[in-house]
């Protein structure tokens, strides 16, 4: 049976990555050593004190059990002591904090609550898959706002006009996400308080996709919206344990904000799940509560892997934007391969050089020009992806000949051409 029978399923384009992700499968099962610059999946352990919080209390059977769908009272109010230091800003855990299984999970749950079929949702593109796909999914419609890489406000306000007034119905939400996945922009306060001041007139809602909150190199950090003056009357945000403290599979985040979107998620997961395993959740708040070196030397470990990153590919002849915050480098295509397109591209690297990257054209039609980078391996892990890919990047012509005549399947084959 064909499942693109389905309903929801037929709104949903092919999965760009699978290919990619299909191609370095079968080059490891072919025994190449593929260095896997693709997925955005911490490589650093969880700090060994949040492990132990987990041990400790999944020792208990008491904590066996169901736990609450919208996250135990510990939790909640650990998440406003962390707003309270990190941001100033008071948030009631009771009314305003829901713990989600995960950033991911929360926005798309709540893009079901409160999405009807047809509702108009405004998305920067490109963006995290979740950010279109979580509304589609429910039902609603798509309307793009270009952001190619760094925009500022005085490119952002006019763009974002023109898709309301050009947008029948009246567009329900936007969604924002700074610093940025895949193109790793950040902003600062000043950039959402025009936009906050804008919505709150149009009746729009602001869903803020902050997980990259705490993975910033410039010693300045991102800002919430919910500092904005009024930004709890339309804005929820949500957060992620995933990156801060590399806990990405124990799939811990938040949504604070605004209390009826709040309440419409915490009563939309009431039906659907019973809440994290509680021994996660309480070590979630050794980790929100305890000592923060480890985020601190986590942010020095992805510093340090950006600055080889960049100044690596500088050498090999690929200019690459140094990206102030994130894990991630929004990389435009060299310009002997740019008429490739995204995709191409990333398989040309795979097959030649052993090096995995995504496809921009994944994170929507104004990324195919670039490739996002992932900073997931090791120093000495990048710099042998350098040194394959200034192999590929030495000789275009035959790079892309290769590629097109099948014939480039490891990088090796393309030292034997050489």
């Amino acid at each position: 049976m064909d499942d693109t029978e389905f309903h929801r399923i037929k709104r949903l384009p092919p999965y760009v990555f699978a290919e990619v992700n299909a191609m370095k499968a079968k080059a490891r099962a072919a025994g190449q050593d593929v260095i896997d610059l693709g997925m955005g999946n911490p490589d650093l352990p969880t700090p060994p004190h949040i492990v132990a919080k987990l041990a400790e209390v999944a020792g208990n059977p008491d904590t066996h059990g169901y736990s609450n769908s919208r996250g135990i009272p510990g939790l909640r109010k650990a998440q406003a002591r962390y707003y309270a230091r990190r941001f100033a800003v008071e948030l009631d855990p009771e009314s305003e904090i829901i713990v989600t299984i995960g950033s991911k999970e929360g926005l798309a749950n709540l893009a079901q609550a409160i999405t009807s079929p047809g509702d108009i949702i405004l998305v920067p593109n490109p963006s995290y898959p979740i950010h279109p796909y979580g509304f589609i999914i429910a039902g609603g419609s798509i309307r793009h706002i270009p952001v190619p890489g760094q925009t500022t406000i005085d490119e952002f306000m006019p763009a974002l006009d023109r898709a309301v007034r050009h947008s029948v119905p009246k567009p329900l939400a936007l969604v924002l996400n700074y610093p940025s996945n895949p193109t790793a922009q950040v902003v600062d306060l000043e950039f959402y308080r025009p936009v906050v001041d804008y919505c709150r007139k149009a009746g729009i809602w602001i869903l803020s996709d902050l997980a990259y909150a705490e993975i910033y190199f410039d010693d300045v950090p991102p800002p919430s919206i919910l500092q904005i003056p009024g930004a709890r009357d339309i804005a929820v945000e949500f957060t992620s344990m995933s990156k801060t403290y590399s806990m990405a599979g124990w799939r811990i985040g938040f949504a604070a904000g605004n209390r009826r979107l709040i309440q419409a998620l915490t009563r939309i997961k009431s039906y659907l799940d019973y809440g994290a395993f509680t021994p996660v959740q309480v070590a979630a708040v050794a980790a929100i509560d305890g000592p923060q070196d480890c985020v601190a030397e986590a942010r020095a470990t992805y510093k340090e892997r950006r600055d080889v990153l960049i100044e690596g590919m500088k050498g090999a002849g690929w200019d690459i934007p140094s990206p102030p915050a994130s894990m991630f480098a929004w990389a435009p295509l060299p310009a002997a391969f740019a008429e490739l397109g995204s995709l191409a591209f990333s398989k040309l690297l795979l097959t030649q050089a052993n090096v995995a990257v995504s496809p921009g054209i994944g994170f929507g039609e104004y990324g195919d020009h670039h490739v996002r980078i992932a900073m997931v391996e090791n120093k000495h892990r990048i710099r042998q992806a350098i040194r394959n890919i200034r192999a590929v990047l030495a000789d275009p012509d035959k790079a892309i000949d290769l590629y097109q005549s099948g014939l480039g399947d490891n990088i090796t084959r393309l030292k034997a051409r050489a």
